[in-house]
């Protein structure tokens, strides 16, 4: 395809997919696409573990790597202290999530062990931990690096530059995409509030145009992947119409063949409607859309426990819905319920299994459907 995306990344089709599975990540690319490994919570050990992987098995084709340094998180600027961090979270808040799993029959026991464990996230946040990340990273032939939130660190946007590997950011207002703009960024993922995972709460068909004028507006020619709710070639070829030049796709991987998610919160996906999302603080203390389960609900109700800044509510939700995770898969009922991940609004879409491949190949036949239809408007 003629797209800036293709010619700047070097792929077939201006699909990207970010996935926490590397298998996902390789197929991907292998089908014409371009798999981006969001690495958020790898440690720098299992951060090149995988990326081995990716690239013994994407056959030869373009992949990327997506890192979380947001710009505002709870203890920046100090230094990282495992036990300080751990610390500083609450007991109302262990003991309200602890409540919520022993009212679905979970016996959560003591979870200060795992709760230490789910600190590497947030070390990883940091920019000196980040680096570390990055440094490995630019070890292997990415095509892509991505910042999910904010600006991203001045060693990315360098490190970029200095091997030839486009910088892109996340935005989910028009002020964020100006800014990333005047930053450097070479791509604008343009999210709308219909994603899963972190998200603003404008919607892509809204976001998408606003951000495209505004970017024209300022004499900018950054190119635009329009996120958000995209799970068909029908949405991506939409939102090229409104000026983007490709899609980048989160949630439409979670139900593949491939996906690491959790075969009951796969099951649960396939069965939801658009409307069994909800974008809510509780889980990382930043809003994030996920699936909607009594364990979300309790901490939306009245008198539920205020969510922690990022990166504190993580390590009280973490290591209470990897329990839930194990328990689930063993037949709990109550672990079941309770089960949820992130996922966006298109989810109402995502009705089989597939695999990645075949998932790829379906955009690209629906994209060109949208085409022809388009253009069956026009005399």
């Amino acid at each position: 395809m003629r797209s800036p995306i293709c010619d700047m990344l070097g792929i077939e089709f201006p699909l990207l997919a970010f996935s926490h599975c590397r298998d996902v990540v390789a197929a991907v690319s292998r089908a014409g696409g371009m798999g981006v490994f969001g690495a958020a919570g790898a440690s720098p050990q299992h951060l090149r573990e995988e990326l081995d992987w990716i690239d013994a098995h994407c056959g030869g084709k373009p992949y990327g790597v997506d890192l979380i340094v947001p710009n505002e998180f709870e203890g920046k600027g100090q230094k990282f202290d495992v036990e300080q961090i751990v610390a500083a979270v609450p007991k109302t808040h262990t003991d309200f999530a602890a409540s919520v799993l022993r009212k679905h029959g979970v016996e959560a026991g003591d979870l200060e062990e795992a709760r230490r464990g789910a600190t590497g996230f947030a070390k990883n946040l940091r920019e000196d931990g980040a680096s570390t990340s990055l440094d490995v990273a630019f070890e292997y032939p990415i095509k892509l690096i991505a910042n999910a939130l904010g600006v991203p660190p001045k060693a990315m946007l360098e490190k970029g530059k200095q091997h030839g590997v486009a910088v892109a950011a996340l935005v989910g207002a028009k002020e964020h995409a100006i800014a990333q703009v005047q930053a450097g960024v070479d791509i604008l993922v343009v999210a709308g509030g219909e994603a899963g995972g972190h998200c603003g709460d404008v919607s892509t068909m809204v976001l998408v145009p606003e951000v495209a004028d505004a970017v024209a507006k300022i004499g900018a020619t950054t190119p635009i992947l329009a996120a958000g709710g995209i799970v068909t070639g029908a949405q991506m070829a939409a939102a090229m119409c409104m000026g983007a030049a490709g899609a980048w796709c989160g949630s439409v991987w979670l139900t593949t063949t491939e996906a690491e998610t959790n075969p009951v919160v796969k099951e649960k996906m396939i069965a939801a409607s658009s409307r069994d999302t909800i974008r809510s603080r509780s889980r990382t203390g930043k809003p994030s859309r996920q699936l909607r389960s009594p364990w979300t609900d309790a901490w939306e109700a009245e008198g539920a426990p205020k969510p922690l800044p990022m990166p504190l509510q993580t390590l009280v939700s973490e290591p209470a819905l990897r329990l839930v995770d194990k328990l689930s898969q063993g037949n709990h009922e109550g672990a079941k319920q309770l089960a949820t991940y992130w996922v966006g609004q298109g989810v109402g879409l995502m009705n089989e299994t597939m695999s990645s491949g075949a998932v790829v190949q379906k955009f690209k036949e629906d994209f060109l459907a949208a085409y022809e239809r388009l253009g069956g408007f026009l005399e």
